[in-house]
Parts: structure tokens; sequence; C-alpha cells
């Protein structure tokens, strides 16, 4: 007795068969072999269709450069900071919207200079032999290709292509204002000679010629007005980052199609950095020479006034009477220098009253003049003052390029703590003034009192020499001062020096990753024909090997059948000695040796069904019967399948009367039973298609007509409806010794031998075996069989010989296959 154990389907899905998933791929080939090839095209495709991709890159180091004219007998004292956070102001600058502003509109690069490639438009700055000079007031062509083609070294034609379009815009890079304006449409053409200034509504520049350009006549070039804002904010991604190793030293690095470009644009940024770092750094010592000179320019005139006045009272007098008594020129002399320290003194005081009234009234602080200016030497005041000044001159800068309020905030919380400690400084240093000058008055009202006891006219020449005495000390101090500031001032250089200035030194190209592109294109054309061979193995429920059906079930494999080489399917008898023939001998032997084993003596009744339709059933039915019949076994197969009788097209016999008149009393077993062309083998058709076919087959007429059969046969192939659609073929294993079910290779669901399963257990199907039919042993249907198949490697002459067929031969009679 069989094992009757449940199978359960998902079960048998539990372990991954990965020979057998790896046997699959490998009958996938061509579809690998078709997607690598579609795959490497389109990258192959994309490679050729991009732009070279270079990157350049620039080093820069910041640090504090000592003015060498700052020593301890400098006058006017500057304090510029450290580097502690110059570094991150610069890198910030760098990156900032203003700073690219200004490096973007010196070069220009909002004008694109353009040669035509095979694929896309390449960016020929630099290579181009021209360049042009625009009226940035008027308006120039936005966004649209201008062809200039050379005529002639003096002559070129310019060429624009409006299309169907009435109208265009023009921008104006003075305001960066963009304009619609009305055109006629259709191509622009006209001749222009080089140098000539272009006046036309939308176009406005002036061509000139590079004196290093040679053979560029009848060479077609572009030129593309671009907009501003987008060609700053594609510059503003330049890389900037500080050294990891060296925090003082900057790498700039850009990227982008033209060499040439990011070379003069990296030194450009670098260059222009160092002017306003510069200028800002310089700024203190031009407030402190324009305090100067607003003072000199004051002076200049009292000094001559005072000069004049001292010449006419000499006029006439004996200067040496006038001078020649000691006491009354040494009185003179010590006058003078209580004047010059009052007048310090007062100087003082007024740049304090200016400093703390500026401080009060006002946010900007750039401006203010150095405090020695007034002969301040207080360190604290000095210090605060430039902190104060740096301070106003980084948070102006950063206006343009930080949106961080928060950054801002603490500016201003710095820059108020400044303020304070500054005034409060202020405060402290004018009450130590107002003493120093109460001391001065008291020695001058001394020194004057001395002074009236001197005769009236040597009083007033020492009054009138006080007077001129002290603005030529304040005038010669002042002019001292102002050239100092100018030395210290050419003396300054920028924090801001090139260690490594941007060079195209060759090589340098980034992109694009043509060998990336390569491997990508490798890894999606195997990868996407292995998901979808996945796919299809994974949502594969067919039987494929014939170790699909032992995983299901423990019912026995009888034997495999291949696919047929005929059109009919009487491939047995057209073929005898075909490895298919082979097959259906070896199930025969199968079935002798079981019914040996069982001493059956008398006819015996064989059933074969599957599970539902086109699995093959009729085919093995004739097949099977067909070997029995030239073994001479008196055979007749008995077309049972009364809903879909197919069994006599293939004897060439009519299916007018059959099993069916037989079971309702209209024919004897004699005037249904037919004769075939093949001995031994007789046929019995459904006959016509009835009502009631399971009240038919259930009928006392069928087990009359089996019994009646017995006597006259050997064999009786029961030709049955599939038992997974319906019950008929259950009624009638009751009549058999032996069930057959068919499946066929990759058409029958594993599913459906659960069913089977089910009713073998009941006992529903006694003696039952598989015969697998259809078999290709091809690796999309993982392992092959060998069992009953593949005799034909045996040994030359034992079968058919069977010439193969061409692959115009495979083709014709695959789409005959198919029309079919």
């Amino acid at each position: 007795m069989l094992d009757t154990k449940d199978f359960n389907f998902f079960d048998s899905q539990s372990s991954f068969d990965f020979k057998g998933f790896l046997l699959k791929i490998i009958a996938y080939w061509k579809w690998f072999l078709l997607s690598l090839l579609i795959t490497f095209i389109y990258a192959y495709n994309v490679n050729i269709r991009k732009e070279s991709i270079y990157g350049m890159e620039s080093l820069i180091v910041v640090e504090d450069q000592n003015n060498p004219f700052f020593t301890s007998n400098t006058s006017l004292v500057f304090n510029w900071g450290g580097t502690s956070d110059k570094v991150q102001t610069i890198i910030t600058t760098l990156r900032s919207r203003s700073h690219n502003e200004i490096v973007v509109d010196k070069l220009q690069y909002y004008i694109n200079y353009l040669t035509k490639g095979e694929y896309y438009y390449k960016d020929a700055y630099g290579e181009v032999p021209f360049y042009v000079q625009i009226d940035k007031s008027k308006g120039q062509l936005f966004g649209q290709l201008i062809k200039i083609k050379f005529l002639s070294p003096t002559q070129y034609e310019l060429t624009v292509d409006f299309g169907e379009n009435t109208t265009t815009t023009v921008v104006h890079y003075n305001d960066l204002s963009v304009k619609p304006i009305n055109i006629s449409g259709g191509e622009f053409k006209k001749v222009f000679k080089i140098n000539e200034l272009i006046d036309l509504p939308f176009l406005n520049f002036k061509l000139l010629i590079k004196p290093e350009a040679f053979e560029y006549l009848n060479k077609e070039y572009y030129l593309r007005f671009d907009d501003f804002n987008s060609t700053v904010a594609n510059y503003r991604n330049i890389d900037v980052a500080a050294d990891a190793k060296a925090l003082s030293v900057i790498r700039l690095q850009m990227e982008g199609p033209n060499k040439y470009r990011l070379v003069e644009y990296l030194n450009t940024t670098v260059k222009t950095l160092q002017k306003i770092q510069l200028d800002s750094k310089n700024q203190f010592a031009n407030n402190t020479i324009g305090f100067i000179d607003s003072t000199l320019n004051v002076m200049e005139s009292q000094i001559k006034d005072a000069e004049n006045e001292l010449k006419e009272f000499r006029r006439g007098k004996n200067i040496l009477e006038l001078e020649g008594v000691e006491s009354g020129s040494a009185l003179s002399a010590k006058l003078s220098g209580y004047d010059v320290e009052k007048d310090a003194i007062n100087r003082k005081i007024a740049y304090y009253n200016l400093l703390k009234n500026y401080l009060e009234k006002t946010t900007d602080y750039s401006k203010l003049p150095a405090p020695t200016v007034a002969g301040i030497d207080d360190p604290n005041i000095i210090g605060n003052v430039s902190k104060l000044i740096q301070l106003s001159a980084e948070r102006a800068n950063m206006a343009y390029s930080v949106k961080n309020k928060k950054l801002f905030s603490e500016f201003d919380v710095e820059m108020e703590s400044t303020k304070k400690v500054l005034l409060e400084n202020i405060n402290s240093a004018k009450n130590g003034l107002s003493l120093d000058l109460s001391l001065i008055n008291k020695n001058i009202a001394k020194a004057e009192g001395e002074a009236s006891l001197l005769p009236e006219n040597k009083q007033e020449h020492i009054k009138i020499t006080r007077k001129y005495n002290l603005k030529d000390k304040i005038y010669s101090s002042f002019l001292e001062k102002r050239s100092e500031a100018e030395i210290v001032k050419a003396a300054n250089i920028s924090d801001v020096t090139f260690l490594d200035p941007a060079k195209d030194v060759g090589g340098g190209l980034r992109g694009p990753k043509t060998n990336v592109n390569y491997i990508l294109a490798a890894f999606l054309g195997f990868l996407i024909p292995l998901f979808i061979v996945f796919i299809i193995v994974f949502l594969d429920n067919n039987i494929n090997t014939a170790e699909d059906i032992q995983k299901l079930t423990a019912i026995p494999l009888i034997g495999v059948v291949g696919l047929k080489n005929v059109k009919s399917n009487l491939a047995v008898f057209e073929k005898p000695k075909s490895p298919l023939s082979e097959s259906f001998r070896a199930i025969r032997s199968s079935l002798q040796f079981m019914y040996k084993k069982q001493h059956k003596q008398d006819a015996i009744i064989l059933m074969i069904t599957s599970s539902v339709s086109g699995e093959g059933k009729t085919f093995c039915s004739i097949n099977l019967a067909t070997v029995f019949a030239l073994s001479e076994k008196k055979t007749v197969i008995v077309g049972l399948d009364l809903r879909k009788p197919r069994i006599f097209g293939d004897f060439n016999i009519d299916n007018i009367v059959g099993v069916v008149n037989y079971l309702i009393g209209q024919k004897t077993i004699q005037d249904v039973i037919q004769k075939t062309h093949i001995p031994n083998l007789d046929v019995i058709p459904s006959g016509p298609i009835p009502p009631n076919p399971s009240e038919l087959l259930m009928s006392d007429a069928m087990k009359e007509m089996i019994d009646e059969l017995k006597t006259k046969y050997d064999y009786i192939i029961l030709d049955t409806p599939p038992v997974g659609l319906v019950a008929d073929a259950l009624e009638l294993a009751n009549f058999c010794d032996t069930t057959l079910y068919v499946t066929r290779q990759g058409f029958t669901k594993k599913a459906m031998l659960n069913v089977v399963n089910e009713k073998h257990k009941r006992g529903e199907l006694r003696n039952i075996s598989i015969v697998f039919n259809g078999f290709q042993n091809k690796p999309k249907y993982g392992y092959g069989y060998g069992y009953g198949y593949g005799y034909g490697a045996y040994g030359e002459g034992y079968h058919d010989e069977q010439k193969p067929k061409s692959k115009w031969e495979k083709i014709v009679s695959k789409f005959k296959k198919n029309k079919d």
C-alpha cells in the first residue's frame, strides 16, 4: 500500500533550490546578453553626450602681516586684530553673494562664448578668437544663441533665429532688469565690421579680435547672454575649506567644463578678496589721513594769519631789542611750551567728545579716526576703538551674505559691550585730562603774571609770538602724523596671500566617470534580467521537473514522456523507434511488471486522467494503447470524456455512435466498436454529447460494457475526463486496475497535486501512478531527468535518425505551431 501521508504545498516551497535557479538563469542567457547590450549602448551614449568636467584648485594662507613701520617710535598706532577668526570670515566671504557678484561682474561671466559640438554646445571661453564689450545700460538679447561667423579679417556675420516669435526679452546688466521687446520674427542676419558698435533693439556691443587670434575665418561661434543672478549662484558653489592640518591654509576648488574659466575665476576671486581685505585694513589709516587733512586745511589759514600778524608787529621795530632780553626770551619759550601742552590736552578732550557723540548717535563705526591722531596713547582706548571699527566692518560685509539673525545679534551684543567699555574709558580719561588742564592753566597764569612786568611792547611781542609758535608746532605735528599714516598705509599688505595659485598643468579631469557608468551598466544589465528571472521562478507554480513531483507527492512516477515530434497524436505508430516511443514502452514495461507481481490473468483496465484539459491525457491514452497493440495485445481505447470527445480524430473515424449510444441502449457493443489502421487496436468513441454524462457513467450499463470488453480484449484503456474539473473519473475508478495521472511540464499547477493527494488518501483513486508528459531537458526547467527518456544517446542506429533542423526550419516550425 502506498504511503498516503498528507502533502502540504506551502511546505514544499520552503526550501530554495539554488542549483535549479542557477540552471534557469543560464537558460535565459539570451535575456542577459540583450540586457547587457542595451545597458552598455546606453552607457556609451551617455558618456559621449556628456561634457568633460575638470577640477581646479588653489591654496591661500591667512596670517597676520605685521607692518614693518610699526615701531615703538611710531606715534600712530593701529590694531588690526589676529587670525583667530579671520579664516572663517574669509571662507564665508568667498562663498558670499556680494563677493561673487563683484567677481562675476568683473569677469563678465554672464556672457557665454560657445562652439557647436556633435552633441552639445561647448563652453569655449578663452579659446574663441574674440571678445565683446557691452553697453550695460542698454538691452542685450537674453538667453538666446547668437551665431558669429567671420567672413574676413575685418567682417563677421551675426545671425539670430527668432523662429515664429514676435517678441523677445532683453537684459540690462546695469540694473539687472529684463524687459520684453517686439521683433519682426524669423531669422535676423547682418554683416558687421570688427570693432563696430552694434546698436540694435536687442543687441548693443562691440566685437574685438584678440591679438593672438588665428585661423578663425569661416568658422562659427556662438554668444549667449545669461542671467546675472543665476551665474552668481552657480559660482557660489565654490568649495572652500580650511586645511585639516594647517588651519590658516584655505583650499579653494571648483569644477566645470572649461579649465581656463576655472583658473581665471579662482585667481580673480582671491585677488578681489585681497583688495577688499587690504582696503578694509587701510580703512583706519584712511580715516586718520582724512581727519588730519581736514584739520590742516583749517590750520593753514590760521598759521598764515598768525605769521602775517607777527610780521606786521615787527615791521619798523628793532627785532634784537624785542628778543634781546634773556628773561623775556625764556619767558616766551616757557609760555609757548605751556600753550602746546594745553593744546594737546584740548585736542584729546575734543577727540573724546567727538568719539562719545559718535558712539551715542551712530551705529556705523568704520569711519572713526585713530585716537593717536589726537595724541592719545591709552592702550585701552586704542584697542577698543580698533576693535569697534573691525566689528563694524565685519558686520557690514556679513549683511550681504549671512542671513543668520542669531549671528548678527551676537555681533551686536559684542559691539554694544565694547561701546560701553569705551564710554567708561572716555569718562575716566576726561576726568584725568581736566586735572591736567587745570594745572596747565595755573602755570600759564603764573607765567603771564611774570610777563606783565615786562614793557608793553615786549608783552605784545610775546603774545603774538606765542600764537604763531603754537599754530606752527601743531601744524608740524599734524604733518608728521600724516606722513607716518601714509607710510604705514603704503607698507600694509593683505593678510591673504597665494600659497599655490590655480594653474592648468594638464589633467584635472573629474568626469564624466565613464568607467563608473560602464560598471553601473554591467550591474544593471545583469541585475534587471536576474530580477525578472527571479520573479518568473518565484511566481512559477508549474511542475517543471520530476523532482517537483517527488517533492509534492508520494505517488510513484511511472514514466517521463517527451514532446511529440509528429503532427498527429500517433507518435508511437508513426515513429516506433523514436525516443518518445521508447518512453511509452518503458511505461508499458513498468505496468506489466506491476501486474505480474499482482498475478493478474484476465483483462487489464487502465484509466488515464489528469487535472485539467490540455495536459496530454488523450495523447498518452492513444500512444500507450498503441504500444500494447504493437506487442500483439488486443487493445481498445474507450472515450469516456463525454463532455469533450476528442479521441476519434486521430484515427480518421467518426463520432456518430459510441459509448453514449451503448449506455442508453441504442446500440450493442459490437455496433460501437470501430477498427483502426493500427493492428490489434480498436476504438470506442464517446458518441454524441449527452445532457447527463455523470448519470450515464454511473449506470449499470457502464458495468455491463466493461464486462463485455473484458471478454474481448487484453487491455482496456479508459480515456476519462480530468479529475480536477468533474467527478466522472472518480466513478470509473472502481472498474480500473490502475490509474495513470498525467501531468505536463510547465503546464500542470503544483497545487493540483494536492487534489490527487487528497483523493488518493481517501481511497477514491487506487493503484495510481503519475506520468510526466511534455518533458524537455532544458535548463530553464531546472534539473534534467533521464528516466524513460533520452535513449538516443546509447548507440547509433538503435532509433530512427532525426536530422537536426536548421535555424530557418526551426523558425518556420515555431511559426506554424503558433499559427495552429
